[in-house]
């Protein structure tokens, strides 16, 4: 008897607000401490959010594109967006202190794209890290400290000061990276490998070089062997890769530099002003110039 495959499924921000004592943001950030209220998944769950959680309580297990993991107290565990969550499963006192966060709204602020990098590669090798008390309290500072500015409506720069308060938690998340692969990398399967050597290379040269054929070639594999890789490790292609770094360096010039578009143009290799202009609007819904005023 051939066994039937189960449909994979999508979870998104607006259904992580049901799940009970959610603070949010309708431009795509959420905060709750209720986990237990969502929706037990019968079926592979593509996440379409990026999520990181601390275990305050309880135990779950689960499994990240196939490989299972456990999360106990004191458990930080991360899962990017396009991951598939399934066989989860979840003790009935089981809490966390959750953020989920869409991709749109972490670009809006991180500064570089190399912290970009930095989460995505240390998240897919260790989606769960076990805290150090001092850690442990810093995170829980920060979530109940944000949620109460989230929760301030009447505050004029709530955004900014959301956005502010979750890139300095990010800096403080980046000191587990550093703590983390001190103590030494988890053994990488092949696809790892290539795929990380894949993003450090974009991180240098997309700027300039936007071909995948160039990056296959500097990492001596085919094309088509390298966007299988990517696409089987990070459901991504390479072109959207290449396409997010970019994009995303348009985003910091145009709001942290007072670079002209033009210049901007040059410094990204760019055929002419009006090619970034349309190249930009089509991924990002408005020309350079208006997400610079707005």
């Amino acid at each position: 008897m051939v066994k039937k495959s189960k449909n994979i499924i999508n979870t998104t921000l607006e259904q992580a607000k049901q799940w009970g004592n959610a603070e949010y943001m309708d431009d795509g950030l959420i905060l709750t401490d209720r986990i237990a209220n969502a929706p037990i998944p019968h079926e592979p769950t593509r996440m379409n959010f990026i999520l990181m959680a601390l275990c305050r309580h309880g135990k779950a297990q689960y499994s990240i594109d196939t490989r299972e993991q456990t999360v106990k107290p004191g458990d930080l565990l991360f899962i990017s967006e396009r991951h598939i969550v399934d066989n989860y499963m979840a003790s009935p006192d089981f809490e966390c202190l959750c953020i989920m966060v869409s991709t749109e709204f972490y670009h809006g602020f991180i500064q570089n794209v190399k912290n970009v990098s930095s989460l995505l590669l240390f998240s897919m090798n260790n989606p769960v890290v076990s805290l150090t008390p001092r850690e442990i309290q810093v995170y829980s500072n920060y979530y109940h400290t944000i949620r109460e500015k989230m929760g301030d409506k009447d505050h004029h720069y709530r955004t900014d000061l959301v956005k502010a308060l979750l890139l300095a938690m990010f800096y403080d998340m980046s000191n587990v990276i550093w703590r983390v692969e001190q103590q030494g990398a988890k053994s990488q399967t092949r696809a790892d490998v290539i795929f990380t050597n894949f993003i450090r290379l974009l991180e240098q040269h997309f700027r300039q070089e936007r071909r995948v054929s160039w990056y296959a070639e500097k990492l001596c594999i085919t094309p088509k062997y390298l966007s299988e890789i990517v696409k089987q490790v990070s459901k991504r292609t390479p072109n959207e890769w290449i396409d997010n770094y970019v994009v995303l360096e348009i985003r910091v010039l145009l709001k942290n530099s007072s670079k002209s578009i033009k210049e901007i143009t040059k410094e990204l290799y760019f055929p002419n002003q009006s090619f970034l202009g349309k190249y930009f609007k089509e991924h990002v819904g408005v020309s350079p110039s208006e997400y610079r005023k707005g």
